[in-house]
This record gives structure tokens, C-alpha cells and sequence, in this order.
């Protein structure tokens, strides 16, 4: 496949102040009233190069405990190599395994030609298209800081072999607390895909931290089987002060 370095991407340059290199997120995630599982989300100690562009390499992990892990086995692994300076995904790397429900993609993102290469079949994108990961630190770097709730940011991304625009609205301001402290967060609701997990799109509520890391506090859902609430436990390697509440 040709380069992914185009002319286009180099003219745009995100200014990122939200993450780094080496950061990382821990998690636990509850359904309904069980302790079931916990998430990681780590940026790698070092920009990587990946076809001539310096990159982040971020791996997402999720797995089961407890008594879940017995019923209903989850073991699932992302990976997203994100240019640092256009913040526009290269490769993407998904492995999920939730109870026998497996899932073995690799794409590559070809932002010369707005192309995406998934499993070995093509698929045209707008351009700067995210995948699922990405998207979520392309979006931390946006700016709330004078805004009001009810504004709405979209973010074009390509899930499942579809082009998809997340839009996601902010809510709320709110004060929780947490395992890291109480938190001054922002209020989101992304517009989710109604299907095999949602039954509508407004069924997810995500709490970010109210400070220039934008790190998700707390995320809950409704979905097809119940409930999914997910509480940060851990970070480390911030790029900016915590939004803790004294």
C-alpha cells in the first residue's frame, strides 16, 4: 500500500496538551450489582514510527473477574497507533473474546487516499476519519472551557466496516466522587450505536475530568442485558493537574 503520508496531514497539526506519552488509566467495571471486570488504557513510554510518522501506540485492555469471569468469559484488546501530530489513526488492532464472541480485525489507515484497509478489504473514508479508539483521544483535546451545556461536537469514525459519526453532547457540569479523589467533571452523552449492545442511542453517560486531561471519570450504560457502570481506580503519568475537589 502506498505511503499514509499525505500533504493534507501534514498541514494539520493538533494542539494536544491533554495526553502524553506514558500515561495510563485503570478501571473497574460493575454490571448491574457485580464487581465483574476491570479496563486499562495505557499510552506507551515512547512515540513509535510507523511508516515514516512518529506515533502514539495506545493498547486498551478489558477483561473478567470474579464471578463473571466464570459465567461469561471477557477478554478483550485494542490497539490504536495514532500519528502525533494530526492525531489521525495509522493501524488499528481489535481482538475481542466475550464468551465465546470473537472479534480479529486489523486496519490500516491510508490518509493519502482516504482509504481503509480492514481484513484486506477497502473501504473509502472522509478524511481524518478515526477509528474507536482514537476517537477518544482526538476528543479529549477539545475545549470546553467556556462553553455551555448543550453543545454538540461530532466526530466521523469508522466502526464495523461503517463510517460512523459519533456526536457526542455535552450535558452537565458535576462534582463526584471517585477512587482518585472528587472530581470536577463534564457531562457527556455520546449517541452510541443502537444494536448489539444499545438499545438507544442516548443510553451512555460518560463523566470527564473538568481540567486540561479530560480523563473519563465514570462512564454508565444501559444496555440490551441491563446495566454497565465503569469507575476509574488509578492514573498515572498526567500531563496536567487533576480537576480534584478539596
Amino acid at each position: 500500500m502506498n505511503s499514509i503520508v499525505s500533504a493534507q496531514d501534514k498541514g494539520r497539526c493538533i494542539n494536544n496538551q491533554a495526553f502524553k506519552c506514558g500515561e495510563q488509566l485503570v478501571y473497574r467495571i460493575h454490571y448491574g450489582f457485580i464487581d465483574g471486570g476491570q479496563a486499562s488504557i495505557k499510552i506507551e513510554d515512547s512515540l513509535v514510527p510507523v511508516l515514516g510518522k512518529k506515533s502514539y501506540h495506545i493498547i486498551g485492555t478489558g477483561v473478567s473477574t470474579g464471578v463473571l469471569n466464570a459465567v461469561f468469559k471477557v477478554n478483550d484488546r485494542y490497539e490504536t497507533y495514532i500519528d502525533a501530530q494530526s492525531l489521525c489513526p495509522l493501524m488499528f488492532i481489535r481482538r475481542v473474546d466475550e464468551g465465546g464472541f470473537k472479534i480479529n480485525q486489523d486496519m490500516l489507515f491510508d490518509q493519502d487516499y482516504h482509504i481503509v484497509n480492514s481484513n484486506g478489504k477497502k473501504f473509502k473514508v472522509p478524511a481524518y476519519i478515526q477509528d474507536m479508539l482514537s476517537a477518544f483521544y482526538y476528543s479529549r483535546t477539545f475545549n470546553y472551557d467556556n462553553e455551555a451545556p448543550g453543545k454538540i461536537d461530532s466526530v466521523v469514525t469508522f466502526v464495523d466496516n461503517q463510517i460512523w459519526s459519533l456526536k457526542i453532547k455535552f450535558v452537565r457540569r458535576d462534582t463526584i466522587k471517585s477512587n482518585v479523589g472528587k472530581i470536577g467533571c463534564l457531562v457527556f452523552e455520546p449517541m452510541v450505536q443502537k444494536g448489539r449492545i444499545f438499545k438507544h442511542n442516548n443510553d451512555l453517560q460518560v463523566w470527564i475530568s473538568d481540567d486540561k486531561n479530560h480523563i473519563p471519570i465514570r462512564a454508565q450504560a444501559n444496555i440490551l442485558v441491563g446495566s454497565i457502570k465503569l469507575d476509574i481506580i488509578s492514573w498515572s503519568g498526567l500531563s496536567n493537574r487533576a480537576a480534584i475537589v478539596k
